[in-house]
């Protein structure tokens, strides 16, 4: 019996003193803090994080929703298929601090406007939130990540009372257009996302959709008021101004270079079948695996993943999957009569392609232009050769 109300006992004190430590003092301040991007694609958008500051208490510690689990089962394949947890991590800001300033990464804080009681619900939230039961989420690039979850949780702790206000200088733009204005066009971080994400992405995102990025929730919050007309942000300033450092961004390892000696080599050896009147098999064998191939996996990405910002992705348009399901023709030393119609189908969805762009149905990568003209006229040439030998 006293065993049992000495252990009674002891889990009440326990939980009073928890309770208490996790009490914020009068003097705390509650600040969010954006990371500019850094010089990897993976981080080329930045990151969020709050930030818990009570001298008091002895606290100054962060939260951010950007932890991943490199080591998780089946990690690449979650990722593919659009199903992988991201996770709130909480850290030492000092040590926060210390990371990005190593990476050279601007940091910028804004103390936010809040009364005592909502300073204490949101840090509740967030220690609430980062147990391990809870601290799991499925990650959407556009709708659910570390910068959306910023305003997420501010809304949710002070009862939606924040009024988001377009800020300075804002412009109406699509989500792809808002993506590739972090991005040199001309990168292959910039064609892997034109060539991956559809047109769903071309769509005009609406003011408060542009804060998926963590660029956007400090632009954003700076100009927010609470619903009593009050600031939402008290102070900004800047903890770290990232060094100027020189960028080695060399146009002969860019896609348009690349793609531009691909596209001249195919050219050239077209020129050269219409000057000796004959066909280079390997090259058609190769770019009807190629496209075939690409686009079966724009249609996995588009059909077999949770991705919403894959679907209908209009690259098909040059990456035919159907490509490969009739190579075998190009093996043939005559081929079938329809086999000619379906390269005139081919050169009509190159057309459709065109035509979708012009109309700003989907943006497509720059970087692939060469390769699309090459494309184009080989597919021409191929129909004047098979009418000329059948």
């Amino acid at each position: 019996m006293q065993k049992t109300l000495f252990l009674l006992v002891f889990i009440f004190s326990y939980s009073i003193l928890n309770a208490q430590q996790n009490n914020l003092s009068d003097q705390a301040e509650i600040s969010v803090l954006t990371i500019a991007p850094g010089s990897s694609l993976n981080d080329a958008f930045g990151h969020n994080a709050f930030r818990i500051k009570d001298f008091k208490n002895n606290i100054d510690v962060t939260f951010d929703y950007g932890r991943f689990d490199f080591d998780a089962p089946n990690f690449y394949l979650n990722f593919a298929r659009g199903k992988l947890n991201y996770s709130i991590g909480k850290g030492e800001f000092y040590k926060f601090y210390q990371v990005y300033t190593y990476y050279n990464r601007s940091i910028k804080e804004q103390i936010l406007n809040l009364t005592q009681n909502e300073k204490q619900s949101l840090y509740n939230y967030l220690l609430e939130n980062n147990k391990p039961e809870n601290r799991d989420y499925l990650y959407e690039f556009f709708f659910d990540n570390c910068a959306t979850k910023i305003k997420d949780v501010v809304n949710i702790t002070i009862d939606n009372d924040v009024v988001f206000k377009e800020p300075n200088n804002f412009k109406n733009a699509t989500f792809r257009t808002l993506i590739q204005n972090n991005l040199n066009r001309n990168s292959w971080g910039s064609l892997g996302i034109d060539l991956a994400l559809g047109s769903v992405i071309d769509t005009e995102a609406t003011a408060e959709e542009h804060m998926f990025l963590p660029k956007n929730i400090h632009a954003f919050f700076e100009v927010a008021t609470i619903k009593n007309g009050n600031p939402l942000v008290k102070e900004s300033k800047t903890l770290y101004q990232q060094k100027e450092t020189v960028t080695n961004n060399s146009f002969l390892t860019s896609p348009l270079f690349v793609f531009g000696i691909i596209g001249l080599i195919i050219l050239i050896i077209t020129f050269k079948d219409y000057k000796n009147h004959k066909q280079t098999k390997w090259l058609d064998i190769t770019l009807f695996s190629i496209t075939g191939i690409i686009g079966i996996l724009i249609l996995l990405l588009w059909f077999a993943t949770d991705h919403r910002g894959t679907h209908h992705n209009y690259n098909l348009l040059w990456a035919c999957a159907l490509n490969i399901l009739v190579i075998g023709q190009l093996f043939k030393k005559k081929v079938s009569h329809w086999f000619t119609k379906y390269i005139k189908f081919l050169i009509i969805l190159l057309c459709l392609l065109n035509l979708h762009w012009i109309i700003g149905v989907q943006v497509f990568a720059i970087g692939l232009i060469p390769f699309l003209i090459a494309l184009f006229v080989r597919y021409f040439y191929l129909v004047k050769y098979y009418k000329d030998v059948a």
